[in-house]
C-alpha cells in the first residue's frame, strides 16, 4: 500500500512538475513575397542560435524510377555553392564554434546550423546559399554517390536486421510512394544523369517550398532585417509535385519470409495506420507507447520478463504525411520459435483490444506523453524544427502550445477502439527474419 501511494504521489509531482515546464512558446512568422515562410522564437536564456530550414521534399517526392534523391540532396548540398568552395561548407560552422546537420524522411528534408548567437548571419548565408546557387554537378554528385552507397551497405545491407522497414513498406504499400525506401534505391542514383539531379534541384529546393525558422538569442528586428537581405531576393518557383495517390486498404493480411544475416529470427507485423494530425493517430500513437515504452511496458514485461521469449520486442508508430504505419518488431530468445513469439506478441494487442486499461496505467500513459512533449521541445533546436513540422504539414505552428491537448483528449475507450480497428490481422504485413542457414 505503501509502495502504491508513493507511486501515486510521484506521478502527481511529476504532472505538476511537466505543467511548470510547458510554458507557451512565443514567436513570430511571416511570409516573404517569395513565398518563404519565416518564423522567429526569441529566447536569451543562452547566447545560441538555430537556424534551419525545412524543405517539403521527401522520398514521396520522387519518380520511381529516380528514388533516393531527397536524401541523395541532404549529402549533395553540404558539397559547397557558387560562392563556398567545395567541401568548405562545414569548416564555415566548425571556425565559428557550431555544429550543422541535416535529415530526410519520407515527408521532408530539413538543414540546420547550431552557432554562437553572434553568428546568426552566417547561418542565413550558408542557407541562402544551399537555396539558391548549390553546386550540382557531376564532381559532387560522383562523390556523394559513393558515400551513400557506403552508407547503405553500413546501415542496411550489411546490418542485422537492416532491411526490416525497407522490407515490410514495400509489402504494405502497393501504389503510394511510400513503398520505397527513403535512401533509394542505388541502381537509381547510378542510371541518373547530371540533368535529373540539376532537375531536382530547381523543382523541390525553392522559397515557396521552404520554411525557415530560427531560434534563441536572437533580435527579432535584426533577425528580419538580414533575412530580407540573404533570402529576400531569391525568385519563386512553380509549386513543386505532389503525390495525389490514395493508398487501397491491404485487404488481408500479407505473410513472407526472409531469409538475412542475423543469428536470431525475428518477427516484425506491420500495421497500416492514419496519418499523422487526425484524431485516431494520437490514440494509435498512446497505444503503441503503452505497449512498449520502456521495461515496464505491456510487450516488455510479458514477453521479455515474464515469458523470456524475446531478447526485444517493441511497437513503433512512424508519424507520417499520408497515413503510415506502426511497426512491432521482436527479436527471438535463443531456442524460441517465432510462432511462439507470433503468438505472444498478438496476445498482448487482443489484451488491448478486449479490455480497457486501468486507471493507473492510463494516467501513467498520460504522464509519458506530457514528458515526452516537454522534452522534445526543451532545447532551441527542438523548438526550431517542431515549429517548421507544425507550419509545414498542419499549417499551424501555434500547435506547439497546442498538440498536447490533442493527445490528452484520447480516452481509455479511444485506445480500445484504435486497437480493434487498425491493429487487426487483415491490416498488416507479417515478415519472419530467419538465419540465411534456414534457407531450405
Amino acid at each position: 500500500m505503501k509502495k502504491r501511494f508513493l507511486t501515486i504521489a510521484w506521478a502527481l509531482l511529476l504532472a505538476v512538475g511537466l505543467q511548470a515546464q510547458m510554458n507557451k512558446i512565443n514567436f513570430v512568422e511571416y511570409d516573404l513575397p517569395n513565398g518563404l515562410h519565416v518564423i522567429l522564437h526569441e529566447d536569451h536564456s543562452t547566447p545560441i542560435a538555430v537556424v534551419s530550414v525545412l524543405y517539403h521534399v521527401g522520398s514521396k517526392n520522387e519518380k520511381p524510377d529516380r528514388t533516393g534523391f531527397a536524401h541523395f540532396f541532404e549529402h549533395l548540398l553540404f558539397e559547397g555553392s557558387e560562392n563556398i568552395a567545395r567541401g568548405k561548407f562545414d569548416d564555415y560552422v566548425q571556425e565559428a564554434g557550431g555544429f550543422n546537420n541535416a535529415n530526410t524522411t519520407y515527408d521532408r528534408t530539413f538543414y540546420y546550423e547550431l552557432l554562437p548567437s553572434n553568428q546568426m548571419e552566417l547561418g542565413l548565408w550558408l542557407e541562402s546559399e544551399r537555396m539558391l546557387q548549390a553546386k550540382v554537378e557531376e564532381v559532387g554528385i560522383e562523390t556523394q554517390r559513393q558515400v551513400v552507397k557506403e552508407e547503405r551497405r553500413q546501415r542496411i545491407d550489411n546490418q542485422p536486421y537492416g532491411t526490416v522497414l525497407e522490407e515490410s513498406m514495400k509489402r504494405a504499400y502497393r501504389s503510394h510512394p511510400y513503398k520505397w525506401p527513403v535512401i533509394g534505391y542505388m541502381e537509381h542514383l547510378d542510371a541518373a544523369q547530371e540533368q535529373d539531379y540539376k532537375q531536382f534541384y530547381a523543382d523541390f529546393y525553392v522559397p515557396n517550398n521552404a520554411t525557415l525558422s530560427i531560434a534563441g538569442d536572437i533580435n527579432l528586428e535584426q533577425a528580419k532585417s538580414l533575412i530580407s537581405k540573404y533570402f529576400g531576393s531569391i525568385p519563386k518557383k512553380k509549386e513543386p509535385y505532389r503525390p495525389t495517390v490514395k493508398e487501397p486498404e491491404l485487404g488481408g493480411e500479407v505473410r513472407d519470409t526472409i531469409f538475412d544475416n542475423v543469428q536470431l529470427p525475428a518477427v516484425i507485423q506491420t500495421y497500416r495506420i492514419p496519418a499523422q494530425g487526425t484524431e485516431d493517430f494520437y490514440a494509435v500513437s498512446m497505444l503503441a507507447q503503452l505497449l512498449s515504452q520502456g521495461e515496464s511496458s505491456r510487450l516488455y514485461k510479458a514477453l521479455v520478463d515474464e515469458q523470456q521469449k524475446a531478447l526485444f520486442v517493441g511497437n513503433f508508430p512512424l508519424s507520417m504525411e499520408d497515413p503510415g504505419v506502426s511497426v512491432a518488431f521482436g527479436i527471438c530468445n535463443g531456442g524460441v520459435d517465432p510462432k511462439d513469439l507470433e503468438a505472444g506478441m498478438d496476445a498482448e494487442i487482443e489484451r488491448t483490444q478486449k479490455e480497457l486499461i486501468s486507471e493507473e496505467e492510463f494516467q501513467k500513459l498520460r504522464n509519458q506523453v506530457e514528458n515526452d512533449f516537454v522534452s522534445t521541445n526543451s532545447t532551441v533546436a527542438g523548438i526550431a524544427e517542431s515549429l517548421a513540422n507544425y507550419h509545414t504539414y498542419f499549417g499551424s505552428a501555434n500547435l506547439i502550445n497546442t498538440e498536447i491537448d490533442r493527445y490528452l483528449k484520447v480516452t481509455k475507450e479511444d485506445i480500445q477502439r484504435v486497437a480493434k480497428h487498425y491493429f487487426n490481422k487483415n491490416n498488416r504485413v507479417v515478415l519472419y527474419y530467419l538465419p540465411k542457414t534456414a534457407n531450405p
